[in-house]
């Protein structure tokens, strides 16, 4: 897929002199013939596009300034693509007037100030047996919105149609963004695309392209293999020209936009903007938005995960950038990664995702940045995945590095999880031991932190209070995303987004006798009435535990309630079943319905000694089918003994 932003009709307008041949070129190229009755104004013409090199539609605007007021000629320059202004080779005064006159009334007409490009057209080149190029190229040098300059004849048809298109050219692959004509040099905007591509093509992060790289290259841009001839050619032609162009066989970066500069030289601008386009680019050299941001729908009720493509790709890269293959990225690998990028997307990684003891990235620890990063933030994921080449080989949009998950009421109905990403929301009163939860999560111990701050200083950012690491629930890899929400008086209200959740953690301090009072207040406000299911959790149980000035003790309001048993929490003995449990109720509601069955039962001791027994929770399923069984066996029996 090529992005592009180029017009979908070219209009060309012909300025100049009267007598200098403008409505003889237009007519050459129609007729192809030259006619010697020749009107004061040829009418504007239409090319079609399957007749143009380009195939875009070409409007041809003649201008005659007996027939035409300044005040009709200007509103034809504001709505023209590409100005030629024509001058007679043998009339010097023609070609004075063009910087006198013809080049400052075409800026003062351009709108905005946006310099439109300009071809200087000198006709009648079969009068003279020289060439007056060099003549023109002062001018140029004034005006850098001259594109180029050619020399043509209406009565031979000397590069007549060279000269229309050229100026299509001048506005399908304008020179002045991608190449300085002053410096004869890239700009540094095209040379900063060129390089991001070329980290993009380097697939396997040497620093060099090889010839099967270059291979999917020219595969990528242009649909048809490089003849292995055409290769050794084009190596050929750096090495010679430049040194460090070729190492070991393969084209350097220094090399690739060094190809890019002599193909513009060679007037083939073609060339280097459809390598543009097709990573991206627009004429400003911009990353379009279509490029960046294709439409996903995120439906009310649904949430967006990375899909196996999208893992798999996202695992490549790792790969590529660990340069010293020893399973993370350092800060400056992790630098290199984002190189081609606006700037990292991530801070404060050590206390977000698993890290090694430097604060490392390492793979897990990269795909749970990643997970989090398209929960919270989708567009923003997909633009950094655009920036990194996702589109590179067989995708043609981040479309397909997603998956958009069915809605959360399916779930519910269903009572089991489709979502391989959970959200878990940790609410508790200061202080509680919120903030040791997510380190314990992380394997990281516990001390006072600062509150964590985004590249503004922003300690309120969308993720900027989460950690998310991956767990097993019976056998199969999840995430589990937890947010702190913090509370500062109950009487604050929380707010829908501080609410909705797949498994919400209640945390109260089971040393500080008013902390439950806390929680038990936000379930009842909260969460009693809702679909979400609910742990409660007490920390730290290695110290004296107070008793909760409460009209229930913890015990019995969740006994009332129906909610699992309170489980203890101990930062010393890193208690990793606690997030087992909130991960395994978020994937499969039902095992709250199943302890509300029991506990309707009398089986409550039963089921909370193996409740509390990480290693039993696949019994409950088992055990909720089993007693059924045997209730309903037994209805038979005494129906039959009745008999």
């Amino acid at each position: 897929m090529v992005y592009e932003s180029i017009p979908r009709t070219v209009r060309i307008i012909l300025l100049g002199e009267p007598g200098v041949g403008k409505t003889s070129l237009i007519l050459s190229l129609v007729t192809e013939e030259f006619t010697e009755h020749v009107p004061p104004k040829a009418e504007e013409i239409t090319i079609p596009a399957d007749v143009t090199p380009e195939q875009v539609p070409t409007n041809i605007v003649d201008v005659c300034l007996n027939e035409q007021t300044l005040e009709q000629v200007a509103e034809e320059i504001e709505k023209a693509h590409v100005i030629c202004i024509v001058f007679s080779v043998d009339k010097q005064e023609t070609l004075d007037k063009i910087a006198s006159y013809w080049l400052p009334f075409v800026r003062d007409n351009c709108p905005n100030d946006y310099r439109k490009p300009v071809i200087l057209v000198g006709n009648k080149i079969d009068l003279i047996d020289y060439s007056i190029i060099d003549n023109i190229w002062d001018i140029a040098e004034e005006y850098p919105e001259v594109d180029r300059c050619i020399e043509c004849s209406a009565k031979t048809l000397t590069n007549v149609s060279e000269m229309f298109y050229n100026a299509q050219k001048a506005v399908l692959h304008p020179i002045h963004p991608i190449y300085s004509i002053e410096e004869q040099e890239l700009t540094e905007r095209c040379k900063k695309a060129l390089s991001r591509i070329f980290k993009i093509c380097d697939l396997d992060g040497d620093g060099v392209l090889d010839d099967y790289e270059i291979t999917l290259f020219q595969k990528k841009c242009f649909d048809t293999p490089l003849q292995l001839q055409v290769l050794d050619e084009v190596k050929s032609v750096i090495a010679q020209n430049i040194a460090g162009g070729i190492e070991n066989e393969c084209i350097t970066m220094k090399g690739f936009i060094f190809l890019h500069c002599l193909f513009i030289q060679r007037g083939r601008n073609e060339t280097t903007w459809t390598v543009l386009r097709n990573f991206g680019y627009d004429e400003s050299l911009e990353l379009t938005q279509s490029y960046l941001y294709p439409n996903i729908k995120i439906p009310s009720g649904c949430t967006s995960e990375l899909s196996y493509k999208g893992q798999q790709f996202l695992t490549q890269v790792f790969e590529k950038y660990d340069q010293d293959k020893d399973g993370m990225l350092n800060p400056t690998e992790l630098k290199n990664v984002f190189s081609c990028c606006p700037r990292i997307p991530w801070h404060n990684l050590r206390y977000t995702v698993p890290t090694n003891e430097k604060g490392y990235l390492t793979l897990q620890g990269w795909m749970c940045r990643w997970t989090l990063m398209t929960l919270l933030d989708l567009q923003n994921t997909s633009a950094y995945l655009a920036y990194l080449g996702y589109n590179f080989l067989e995708n043609d949009t981040q479309k397909s590095a997603f998956h958009i998950t069915r809605e959360k009421k399916i779930d519910v109905a269903k009572k089991q999880s489709s979502r391989n990403v959970y959200q878990c929301h940790i609410i508790g009163p200061r202080g509680c031991g919120k903030t040791s939860i997510c380190r314990s999560f992380l394997g990281i111990a516990h001390k006072r932190i600062k509150p964590h701050t985004n590249e503004r200083g922003d300690a309120h950012s969308c993720d900027s209070n989460c950690c998310i690491n991956t767990v097993q629930v019976y056998g199969q890899e999840k995430y589990l995303v937890l947010r702190e929400i913090a509370i500062t008086r109950v009487s604050d209200p929380l707010q829908p987004h501080e609410v909705n959740c797949d498994v919400a953690c209640l945390v109260y301090d089971l040393t500080a006798s008013r902390s439950f009072e806390y929680i038990a207040r936000i379930y009842i406000k909260y969460f009693a009435e809702s679909h979400i299911p609910v742990l409660i959790v007490g920390t730290k149980g290695d110290s004296m535990v107070m008793r909760q000035e409460y009209i229930l003790q913890p015990e019995v309001f969740c006994s009332k309630y129906q909610l699992l048993p309170p489980q203890v929490f101990n930062i010393k003995e890193n208690k990793h079943d606690v997030l087992v449990k909130l991960a395994t109720m978020a994937a499969f509601p039902q095992f709250q319905a199943a302890w509300i069955l029991f506990s309707k039962r009398r089986h409550l001791k039963h089921f909370a000694s193996f409740a509390g027994d990480n290693t039993s929770w696949w019994k409950a399923g088992i055990g909720v089918a089993a007693a059924t069984i045997v209730g309903l066996v037994l209805i038979k029996i005494l129906n039959f003994q009745r008999q």
